[in-house]
Formats: structure tokens, sequence, C-alpha cells
């Protein structure tokens, strides 16, 4: 199983965010380091995994926890469960959370991948953002974690941002092209309930892009990517010489993940109750009462719902969907062996039309998306899903 952390602090909000983040006067880190170390034991047990395949520290920012603090809840899953050597240990790290000295305290402590969010390297558009770092300290924590972390930064770009042109875009993707590493993850804004932009735009302060703009930027940084020697393995996700998440692809794989901390979600087994269904589970969102539950019960989790196989087929079959790879014949059948990928989506129907209108393949290796199809996933998704059902 992965295993994902959850720190949900931050030192401001930003004002695209509507994640389970809190900003607080002052954070009980050795409280919160105890119920971060007691929680993965926990289900860990409970799962009766054996082994951790990898381990993300999401957020939050998590990068606002000191190195001792990451390093116990390491040796504490290492003591749970086998953890092996080499094995990807992803922190996310906002770039004015972390100095240098402290970058190297979290190599120190077990981590050696990190996720850097820089979302633009435009002071205008970091401000628009609410971000805490201007469009020059991003350059130097990024330059400051490929040094640490060789082949192994990530940054995160948002495009579609109110009042972005293509101009602008294409001059901070040039920008990030000339500064990255080997893996780049693209998101486009989206504005939902809780964010305070998206209340600016519902004021009609703010302007939103039109949708054939937010197309023509995401074409362009694919293009601009692959060609610049990225493989476009996932529709947000593009890397070169190798450097996939493997953490994330465990998620898009539907593989067993255990989320621990306020707000995490998680897909397992709980065998070690005698199950034999996975269920999806969901950890108590808010901080305090969460730290309250793990000390009384062992975990938080707030909600565990058993997962029909219906439900398991269309969660591989959307998450599946976002990668190059698509669902594989062999992913399908070890939740499905009864049925295959070729009797549901080969029949006529949907799926078919997909395929003759060059969206979707379906041959030797499984079933993905064409390229062109892969942009118009969403679109394509509700007449699969209504196929399988």
């Amino acid at each position: 199983s992965a295993l994902c952390l959850q720190w949900p602090y931050c030192r401001k909000r930003c004002s695209y965010c509507n994640f389970n983040t809190y900003v607080v006067p002052a954070v009980d880190e050795a409280a919160v380091r105890a119920c971060l170390v007691r929680e993965p034991h926990t289900l860990l047990r409970l799962s009766q995994v054996q082994s951790v395949t990898s381990v993300f520290f999401g957020g939050g920012t998590p990068s606002l926890a000191s190195p001792h603090t990451i390093g116990v809840v390491l040796e504490a899953v290492a003591g749970a469960a086998h953890l092996p050597t080499g094995a990807e240990v992803t922190l996310e790290d906002n770039p004015s959370s972390a100095s240098t000295l402290c970058l190297a305290g979290f190599r120190a402590a077990g981590v050696n991948r990190l996720s850097i969010g820089v979302q633009s390297l435009d002071d205008a558009e970091l401000q628009l953002l609410g971000r805490e770092h201007t469009a020059a300290e991003a350059q130097g924590a990024v330059e400051a974690a490929w040094r640490l972390f060789p082949g192994r930064t990530s940054i995160d770009l948002l495009f579609g941002l109110l009042g972005q042109s293509r101009g602008a875009w294409a001059r901070g993707l040039e920008a990030a092209l000339g500064l990255c590493d080997d893996h780049i993850s693209l998101y486009q804004l989206t504005l939902e309930r809780g964010m305070a932009l998206a209340a600016q735009v519902w004021r009609g302060a703010l302007p939103t892009p039109p949708q054939d703009l937010l197309a023509d930027m995401y074409q362009t940084a694919c293009a601009v990517l692959v060609a610049a020697g990225f493989r476009h393995y996932e529709v947000s996700n593009f890397a070169r010489k190798g450097a996939l998440s493997t953490h994330n692809l465990s998620y898009w794989r539907a593989e067993q993940y255990i989320g621990v901390g306020p707000g995490a979600h998680g897909r397992f087994v709980p065998r070690g109750e005698g199950g034999h269904s996975r269920e999806a589970r969901v950890q108590t969102l808010e901080p305090d009462a969460w730290m309250r539950e793990v000390q009384s019960w062992g975990h938080g989790t707030r909600r565990r719902v058993a997962l029909s196989l219906l439900e398991q087929l269309e969660e591989v079959l959307a998450l599946g969907l976002r990668m190059d790879e698509g669902v594989t014949h062999e992913r399908w059948g070890h939740f499905c062996p009864h049925l295959s990928l070729e009797a549901v989506f080969g029949a006529p129907g949907k799926a078919k039309d997909l395929q003759r209108q060059g969206w979707l393949v379906l041959d030797g290796s499984g079933l993905r998306c064409t390229s062109e199809g892969l942009a118009l996933l969403d679109s394509l998704l509700p007449d699969l899903l209504c196929q399988l059902q």
C-alpha cells in the first residue's frame, strides 16, 4: 500500500484554496507528531499491509513541520511495515516555508523527492493567488531543491488564471522550462465554493477565461513540454528521464493506499477485521477533533464505505484513463477476472463509437485515450461509465 500523511496547517489560506487546511496561532507539533505516529500504526495493522510502497506528505503545508517530525513519522512507518530502501518519499513544499538548511534536514530525515507549489513565476499572478512567495523566491527555492534532490524535484503550475492571456501563459511556461527539474504538474484553476477568488468572480469583480482559451493553454503546454522531452504520462503530469511519481501512479492504478491525518482519504481492505471488500475511508476533518479520536481509539476514521464491484471498476476506469498507459488488461482482471475489457468496451455501443472517432483505443495492451481523447476525458467518461453499468 501507498501511504499519504496530511499536515493540515498553513501560514495563510491562498485565494484559490478550498482544501482542508487551517491557519492557527500556534501548532502543538509534539501532539500532532504523536498522532501521525499512532494512526498509521493502527491502520497498517488494520489493513495487514506488509509493505509500504511509497510515502507522501501532503497538506496543508507539510514543509512547516520540522525535519525531526518527518523523521520520527518515517521511523514509525518503517517499524510498522516494511519500507523498502529507496521507496519514494515525497514532501510538498511551498517556496516560502523551507530554507535550504531545512530542506537538507528533510533529506536527512528520509525524504527523497520534493513537490514544490510554485503555481506561477509572475509576481502579479502570485499576488492574485494569495501566495506568500515572489517569483524570485520561487526560483531560488527550486534551484536549492534540485541541488539537494536532483532528478526528484517536481513543480506545480496553475493556468487559466483570471485575466491571464495566452502570451502570459506562454512566457510563464518558458520560464518554468528554464527552471524545472524532470517533473511538472499543470493544473487548471477551478473555482469552487469556499474560495476567496470564487467569491470575487461571483460578485462580478473578476472575469473568468473562456473555454476555448483554457483548451488552447492546455494544448500549448502539452506540445511545448513534449517537445522538451517530457512524457505526458497523466492528464496533468509530465516527466522526463523516467521521473514519474510512483506514489501518484498508485492512485491512478487503483492500488491500495492508506490516508493518515485530518481529512485524509484511503482505499484499502480491512483484513485485520476479517474484511474482504475494499473500503473508501475518510479521516476526521478538524485537526483537534482528529487528534482526540486518535488518542482515544488509535485512528480518526470518520467515514468508511464498502465499495461494490461496480464502484471499484468505475474508479479503475476513471483513474486509469487519466494515464497514457490507460487501463491494462492485467489491472482490469485483478478487479474483474470474469468480465474482460473487450467484453465490456469492445461490444457495440458508445465505446466503439469513441474508438471510431479517434478518441479511444482498445487493443492488446488495454483501454486508453488517444492524445486527443485525453484532453476530452471529462466529456468521454459519462458514456463509458454508462456502458460499464
